[in-house]
């Protein structure tokens, strides 16, 4: 299945970058190069369950856990699966501007941090405070609204554009 940015409300994060998309499934059991990515004969409801379960030996690790969409379009990857195990491939389609903010404040609360930029009406969350030496974000724009905060910086940067 091939996925776009219009489409990830159909991903289940967090999704496992996939070193090919050469997967195939047979009898409930999902391939990748020959080793099992998932075993859909085990109850359970997500793909670590399910693979903790498996009497299966030969088990394809899982190295690199991406929990949100913004690891995704900055994963150089394209193949994932998602965490309900279904493996798909994103597609990068679209150019978003990506415009670099002054941090005006960073307030802590009890689980996570509300990041407020110059020029930027609606706060971001993020998971935890900047870096000390952070004072810009970067952020992608999809039309001319921002959209995702997508990296932060000791100076000021150049504006260009991503592919999402």
């Amino acid at each position: 299945m091939v996925i776009h940015f219009k489409h990830i409300n159909k991903v289940r994060f967090p999704v496992y970058a996939l070193p090919s998309g050469n997967w195939h499934s047979q009898d409930g059991l999902l391939f990748l190069d020959g080793l099992i990515l998932d075993d859909k004969n085990m109850p359970g409801d997500t793909l670590g369950i399910r693979r903790l379960q498996s009497p299966h030996k030969s088990i394809h690790p899982l190295k690199h856990q991406l929990d949100n969409f913004r690891g995704m379009i900055k994963s150089r990857n394209s193949h994932f699966i998602d965490t309900n195990g279904s493996p798909f491939i994103y597609e990068k389609t679209q150019f978003c501007k990506l415009k670099y903010y002054k941090i005006k404040s960073v307030k802590q609360k009890e689980v996570a941090s509300v990041l407020r930029l110059h020029g930027v009406t609606s706060p971001f969350v993020i998971p935890r405070p900047t870096a000390s030496q952070s004072q810009y974000a970067g952020v992608l724009h999809y039309g001319s609204l921002p959209w995702i905060l997508y990296e932060y910086s000791e100076e000021p940067k150049k504006d260009t554009r991503r592919k999402v």
